[in-house]
């Protein structure tokens, strides 16, 4: 306990220092950089079909394989650049309710021959034979939970090709930042693409990209603000209640 104590507090340290060192400048903005170079990233890796080699029919100038006849310039290859339309727009609302309730009584008794027995033998004062035992037991639950969210955002940011899968599919990143006054919006999309999915204007839409990963948030004094202090956060992650 102690220990985690004095790390989150020389963490805290470190970071109150480089904002300190921070004061009265405007928040940087990342230097541009190959994102597979960034810490952390590892290339994409999903179920691949078959290889299939490539054939050419004699007087032909089709190719098996190929998915559209005439060269175009959308995005296809490592390096290439697309534009990808963001469109978010969900709401999700839920009410649950559970009630659930259990009564239970048994009872035990002797009679006959037994229960004569234990009558003469002598039994406590206002306990009988034929109601030696009675156990009675109840239990009793109830909740309740609701969620209503709606989120939404419209936008548009160009992503770079990063890889180019074996069936032809293709891993894209695309990182956007821009600066107002002490503010850094940041948006950030990642995924797998179909060339096919890919307009004529070398554009695609944010649902038609698998393992999707879309990031909006930002950095400066109006994000600081809007979170708790450290000291707060620290103590809502090691109290136990």
């Amino acid at each position: 306990m102690t220990a985690l104590t004095l790390l989150a507090a020389t963490l805290a340290a470190c970071g109150t220092a480089d904002k300190l060192a921070q004061v009265g400048q405007q928040p940087h903005l990342n230097a541009i950089q190959d994102p597979r170079t960034t810490p952390g990233y590892r290339p994409v890796q999903m179920p691949m079909p078959e290889p299939q080699s490539a054939h050419y029919s004699p007087n032909s100038l089709w190719r098996s394989g190929n998915r559209a006849f005439f060269e175009d310039q959308r995005a296809k290859q490592i390096g290439d650049i697309l534009t990808v339309v963001v469109t978010i727009s969900d709401s999700a609302q839920f009410d649950n309710q559970t009630d659930r309730s259990r009564s239970d009584s048994t009872s035990a008794g002797a009679g006959g021959a037994l229960g004569t027995a234990l009558d003469i033998i002598g039994l406590p004062a206002g306990v009988s034979a034929s109601d030696l035992a009675s156990i009675d037991s109840s239990s009793a639950f109830s909740g309740s939970g609701s969620v209503d969210r709606e989120e939404k955002l419209e936008t548009t940011i160009a992503a770079v090709v990063l890889q180019v899968l074996p069936n032809g599919n293709m891993v894209i990143e695309g990182r956007q930042e821009v600066r107002v006054n002490n503010e850094v919006r940041e948006l950030v999309v990642a995924g797998v693409v179909r060339p096919e999915d890919i307009t004529s204007e070398n554009t695609i839409a944010s649902e038609k990209i698998a393992e999707a990963r879309i990031g909006y948030g930002g950095r400066g004094q109006l994000t600081d603000v809007q979170q708790p202090r450290y000291g707060s956060q620290v103590l809502d992650i090691m109290l136990p209640f």
